[in-house]
């Protein structure tokens, strides 16, 4: 197997979501947050209306056109039931409540001070195309089955640990990006996002080398990649030869490609991690006869604190706060 890219080896050895390109209103790549935001280089403001309630959120349904009101205690739940599997550790969940609640805080904050018409007076959708995922109770039994009476209420009872707090720098709560398992190391933002953030930088998260599925890789033929970066990028042109079609990549030190030559143009790594459906923009491409095989390491951008090692650090006995200030550096817990 001929290796046409390689990506270096990861520091200390990864959404589930998409994430922002640019910290800015718009599409984000995986599952493992933050869908949407608002711009990074400075805290969202006080809003310049008042919240229809201190305690509820409003929630676009994209089904139905619907604006729901929602207590900010249920949309935690749903939210945490939605992004972390009800399996990881008590703090490990209260840390994924606090970084729910920042994001749908700061949400808010936004919407009020610059409303996006599209939600219709809403704070935020049910889109998880765009924003945080949330599950209703109904949605939650269906998930957790036969374990609804084991698995919600210990959600429940991490979130009722932290409701009252959010995390916040400058004291404007914080983009509290998160992802499913970093490479070892966490991503600055900067890097991936292209723009800073004082609280998003790189830290170690070694735990998450022995996660499940910490590697993974796809194989896909040299017709189905082309119809692929030819569908993300319809005005890229390809050599002839497919082994002539990736060029050299610039990386982070943890392993990210920032920029790869593809054809005739420098591609971003997250352009191609969602071009063809990879867990991570860590990742390496071989051609061998007439197939590309992908290999990943983590999964999603990377940037922010990491829900598996989250877990990992809780099962060693650290605090939810512990995790917070390892993986939101720089930040406080404040009372809402």
């Amino acid at each position: 197997m001929r290796i046409l890219t390689t990506v270096s080896a990861f520091a200390a050895c990864f959404t589930l979501l998409p994430a922002a390109v640019l910290l800015t209103r718009g599409n984000v790549p995986a599952k493992s947050m933050l869908r949407q935001e608002t711009s990074a280089a400075a805290p969202v403001t006080e809003p310049a209306r008042q919240a229809d309630s201190k305690d509820n959120y409003r929630v676009l349904d994209i089904t139905t056109g619907t604006v729901l009101e929602i207590s900010a205690r249920d949309y935690v739940i749903g939210a945490v039931c939605a992004e972390m599997p009800a399996t990881f550790e008590p703090e490990a969940l209260k840390a994924q409540a606090v970084a729910a609640h920042t994001y749908a805080e700061r949400q808010r904050r936004s919407e009020a001070h610059s409303p996006t018409a599209e939600l219709c007076g809403a704070d935020f959708s049910n889109d998880t195309r765009h924003y945080q995922g949330y599950y209703t109770q109904e949605q939650i039994k269906n998930c957790y089955g036969d374990s609804f009476d084991v698995y919600y209420p210990k959600v429940e009872a991490a979130v009722d640990a932290v409701l009252g707090e959010i995390l916040c720098y400058h004291d404007a709560p914080i983009i509290a990006a998160f992802h499913s398992l970093s490479t070892g190391v966490t991503e600055d933002a900067a890097q991936v996002w292209g723009s800073a953030v004082p609280y998003l930088v790189s830290v170690d998260s070694p735990a998450d080398c022995d996660a499940p599925r910490y590697r993974e890789e796809i194989t896909l033929t040299a017709e189905a990649v082309r119809e692929k970066l030819l569908t993300a990028v319809p005005e890229l042109k390809l050599p002839e030869k497919p082994e002539e079609w990736f060029g050299a990549a610039e990386q982070t030190k943890s392993g990210t490609v920032c920029t790869m030559q593809v054809g005739d143009q420098s591609l971003g790594g997250q352009t191609l991690r969602a071009a063809f459906g990879l867990r991570s923009a860590a990742f390496t491409v071989s051609l061998e006869e007439d197939s590309f095989t992908f290999v990943t390491r983590g999964y999603g951008h990377c940037v922010g604190m990491s829900q598996y090692g989250a877990n990992a650090m809780a099962a060693e006995g650290s605090s939810y706060a512990e995790i917070l200030a390892h993986y939101y550096p720089g930040t406080t817990l404040t009372a809402i």
